[in-house]
């Protein structure tokens, strides 16, 4: 399998610096700007999408939507455990104030919120989620819409990084994973649109390829 990575549309909630989780938040102004350069770069890679999936949140299913629109596809797959961390009562809270509340906050993966979940338990659900969909699809490309933390949360576990050290890893509204899988291996990654902090900060060279 194939699996093209890119994040839902900036919302207000983005632009103010607040915390979303399992909540949602309008789009920004010019929301679209950010969507059209990421459909331009998949075009010019002649990348051909046979499936799109996201998460069950607003802003990734209605980004979803944008792409399959582009493509002629019919519809879109949302899957509960691409949803970004549930941060329960810190829904809201500007990072400043949630940093200074909850020390833990974008520190500790293993953390759970109050009324919500931790890093690790998040990226446990969407990586469980990605195999499904590579044992389910091994022959096919595929796009998949989500979150900041799950973008690193996967980065992290398919690259063999340690979450502990990324939590707080910079992924744009324009960025683009290329991730290929066989089996429940992922043998090459590739970032095609505006490089993460993973790749910018030089925790990882692309293309990466697996060395075992």
């Amino acid at each position: 399998m194939r699996l093209i990575l890119v994040r839902h549309f900036r919302t207000q909630s983005n632009e103010a610096q607040r915390i979303m989780g399992w909540g949602d938040a309008p789009p920004a102004k010019n929301w679209e700007e950010d969507l059209r350069a990421v459909d331009q770069c998949l075009e010019q890679q002649h990348l051909v999408i046979d499936a799109i999936f996201s998460s069950d949140l607003g802003r990734a299913r209605e980004t979803a939507r944008y792409f399959a629109r582009r493509r002629g596809l019919a519809g879109v797959e949302s899957h509960l455990a691409f949803n970004e961390v549930n941060y329960g009562d810190l829904f809201g809270l500007d990072k400043d104030s949630a940093s200074t509340a909850y020390p833990q906050f974008k520190t500790d993966p293993d953390y759970v919120f109050p009324g919500g979940e931790s890093f690790r338990q998040m990226q446990a659900r969407c990586c469980a989620q990605v195999l499904e969909l590579a044992n389910r699809h091994p022959e096919r490309t595929l796009l998949l819409v989500a979150h900041a933390g799950v973008i690193r949360a996967l980065v992290c576990h398919f690259l063999g990084l340690d979450l502990v050290d990324h939590l707080r890893r910079k992924v744009s509204h324009r960025y683009i994973g290329d991730f290929q899988f066989q089996d429940d291996n992922c043998l090459r990654y590739d970032e095609l649109g505006q490089p993460s902090g993973f790749v910018r900060d030089g925790i990882i060279d692309v293309p990466w390829i697996c060395s075992i």
